[in-house]
C-alpha cells in the first residue's frame, strides 16, 4: 500500500438519525453502510456508553459520568467529519442541550438530520422483543426527542423496512436542498420548541 505524505482536505458528511430506542436506528444504519457508494463509518452513542469499563458509578455521581460520554461522543463523531469521513450517526436527542452541542460541533451544512419514528405501540411491542431495554425508556424519550421539530428527512418504520427507509436517504443525498434542518436550527428556526 502507497503512504500518503498528504491528503487532500475535505469535510465529512453526517447523517445524523434521531429517534428514540428501539426506533430502528441502527437498522437503518446498517443499511446505508451497504448501500450507500461511498465509505461511511457508523456511531451509535451505545457503542460509547459500552466503551466505559464496568467499574461501579456512584448513583450522585452517574449523571455526570452520562454526561461527559454525550459530550464525548459528540466530539469523536464532530473530528471524524471534519478529518473527512463521512458518519452515520445514531443518537437520541432527549434532552435539549445534546443539540445544542451538536448545532456548536458540526458543520451546518454537512449534516443531514432524519427523523425516525414509529408508532408507540411498536415502539413497546419492539423493546419487549428487545429484552435488553428498560421497559417504558422508548415511550419516555417519545415527548423529548422530536422536540426541535425541523428535519431534512422523515423515516416512519412503522410499516416502512430499514431498506426501504435507507433508499429515503440515499436519494435524499443526490440534491440536497439548502438550508439543511441545522443550519435552520442553528439560524434559530424552530427552536422555539427546544
Amino acid at each position: 500500500m502507497e503512504h500518503l505524505d498528504h491528503v487532500p482536505a475535505r469535510r465529512g458528511l453526517v447523517i445524523f438519525l434521531n429517534g428514540t430506542s428501539s426506533s430502528g436506528k441502527s437498522s437503518i444504519a446498517a443499511e446505508l453502510l451497504r448501500i450507500l457508494d461511498e465509505p461511511y463509518f457508523h456511531l451509535p452513542v451505545d457503542a460509547f456508553h459500552a466503551m466505559r469499563s464496568r467499574t461501579p458509578v456512584p448513583p450522585d455521581q452517574l449523571p455526570t459520568v452520562l454526561h461527559r460520554t454525550w459530550q464525548g461522543f459528540h466530539r469523536a463523531v464532530a473530528g471524524m467529519a471534519a478529518a473527512g469521513n463521512n458518519v452515520v450517526v445514531d443518537h437520541v436527542l432527549s434532552a435539549e442541550w445534546r443539540l445544542r452541542d451538536c448545532l456548536s460541533l458540526f458543520v451546518p451544512q454537512d449534516v443531514v438530520l432524519v427523523k425516525v419514528h414509529c408508532t408507540p405501540e411498536e415502539l413497546e411491542r419492539r423493546e419487549r422483543g428487545r429484552g435488553d431495554r428498560p421497559a417504558g425508556l422508548a415511550a419516555a424519550q417519545l415527548a423529548r426527542v422530536h422536540a426541535h421539530g425541523v428535519y431534512d428527512v422523515d423515516c416512519d418504520t412503522t410499516d416502512s423496512t430499514p431498506q426501504e427507509c435507507a433508499l429515503r436517504i440515499k436519494d435524499f443525498l443526490d440534491e440536497r436542498p439548502t438550508p439543511t434542518a441545522f443550519e435552520r436550527l442553528r439560524a434559530g428556526a424552530g427552536r422555539e420548541s427546544l
